[in-house]
């Protein structure tokens, strides 16, 4: 545990640093890491310091809470709970998603069904305005209005320097049920069912995801957090492969540890991209660099060197565009878009989530927040794909993509921030809580020291 006179010292280094910075620069996280997929411009003055934050303050094992500095992996806060048999009440898929970065850039995973977005188990939060201000924001309260602002805004209000969440308990094992579908609306209504009853066919649901292969083929998988174990939990971290198990498995088993990180070791199944999934490749790559942040690493260096586009040039194929998303649709459209998304894209598999915004004391308790505003009582469905897709003759680089956003506001969702862009701003702010961003930033960031929601997510500044 990062001891209190360490953090004081950490918090101390990040406002000299602040303060450091020239007006009129921008400002920035100088940070080893990033989930991002949005270029941005290169920053002409050093990042903030925030090498002292990135530890886990304190596990109340009994209160079941957690103070964790803002730049802390869910890797490392995973590390300090499970000895208690707890865990966050949403644990995003990458290891290297920071505390920090999943609630100002929102995150997601399979507990999203009955808990929401991670910033909702936040209770309180330091944060560095872009006034130099330390504040603590709580859901009620002085600064009520940053703490429901806060999440997606993108470093834009401020930097989050220690968050206190809630955890919750979970088994040693994680039983899994892989249900097939070959009707979308069959899947739809299972959900609906997990949604409703908190179980599927009697037994108890504690986590659910899935994954389609094309409409006709799709996966539910429903976990079960258990201190049993049938058989010898199995091992997706050497040869196999967790997503191909799907097709292979109705029941699996788990290690806690290893569900939660059960995607990162391929990346979900993006490692193909690099031909980690060969078999033979596989044996040879070192298995710690089986990891989401070193893929990632690779896939920054050729959008600096274009590496791959000069030999696709040199071979005479098509360009190719960029398709990496995660987008929200409402449960009942999901069918419309997926087969629309298989008709008109053609990427596959897609990652499937159901999501509720949580309602912590029963139903119709659930809090709106203005800059992602999912509606209160809605089921959703996060729909993810990452890859790209070649650039059809006569066609220009985002198409696609603008072609998906139009299609997302079409069936009433939203999509995440954290790639590319292409809404004007009218549009960015209709969707994200364009108004009320700009009453929190004019109160806490007067100067607008920080860069704007708009300039981040789509002007790429």
């Amino acid at each position: 545990m990062r001891a209190v006179r360490d953090h004081e010292r950490a918090v101390d280094a990040l406002r000299r640093s602040y303060a450091a910075v020239p007006a009129g620069e921008t400002v920035r996280l100088a940070k080893q890491t990033s989930n991002l997929f949005r270029p941005r411009s290169a920053p002409r003055v050093p990042g903030l310091d925030v090498r002292g934050l990135t530890g886990v303050l304190d596990v109340d094992a009994t209160a079941r809470t957690a103070d964790v500095q803002g730049m802390c992996t869910y890797e490392d806060l995973v590390d300090a709970t499970l000895p208690h048999g707890l865990m966050p009440l949403v644990v995003p898929q990458l290891r290297t998603i920071t505390l920090g970065g999943a609630v100002t850039g929102l995150g997601i995973e399979s507990t999203s069904f009955r808990n929401g977005l991670p910033h909702e188990s936040v209770t309180e939060m330091d944060v560095l305005t872009g006034a130099g201000e330390l504040i603590t924001t709580r859901p009620r309260g002085e600064h009520a209005e940053l703490h429901r602002a806060f999440p997606n805004s993108l470093g834009s209000l401020g930097y989050a320097t220690r968050l206190r969440i809630e955890l919750q308990p979970v088994g040693r094992h994680v039983a899994l049920r892989n249900i097939r579908f070959t009707r979308l609306e069959e899947l739809v209504d299972a959900i609906g069912e997990v949604v409703d009853k908190g179980a599927f066919g009697g037994e108890p649901v504690d986590a659910m995801d899935g994954v389609m292969f094309s409409p006709g083929e799709s996966y539910l998988v429903l976990a079960t957090f258990t201190d049993q174990a049938d058989g010898r939990p199995s091992d997706y971290t050497g040869q196999e492969i967790y997503y191909r198990s799907l097709r292979r498995r109705t029941r699996d088993v788990l290690t806690a540890y290893d569900y939660l990180w059960r995607w990162d070791t391929d990346w979900f199944w993006c490692s193909s991209a690099f031909g980690v999934q060969h078999p033979v490749l596989r044996r040879l790559w070192p298995q710690r660099y089986r990891r989401s942040d070193f893929y990632h690493k690779i896939v920054r260096f050729e959008h600096r060197h274009q590496v791959a586009a000069r030999v696709d040039r040199w071979r005479g194929r098509p360009a190719r565009e960029r398709v990496v998303q995660d987008v929200e649709i409402p449960l009942a459209r999901t069918p419309e878009f997926l087969r629309w998304f298989a008709a008109h894209v053609g990427m596959d598999p897609v990652w499937l989530c159901p999501l509720r915004l949580r309602e912590p004391a029963g139903p119709g308790s659930a809090r709106a927040w203005p800059l992602y505003p999912l509606q209160p009582g809605e089921t959703y469905v996060n729909i993810g794909f990452w890859g790209s897709v070649p650039i059809a003759p006569g066609a220009a680089d985002g198409d696609v993509n603008r072609r998906i956003e139009h299609m997302v506001s079409e069936t009433g969702g939203h999509k995440s921030l954290y790639s590319d862009a292409y809404y004007d701003r009218a549009a960015f702010d209709r969707l994200y809580g364009g108004e009320t961003w700009r009453a929190v930033k004019d109160r806490y960031d007067p100067e607008h020291r920080l860069t704007g929601l708009y300039e981040k997510a789509v002007s790429r500044a």
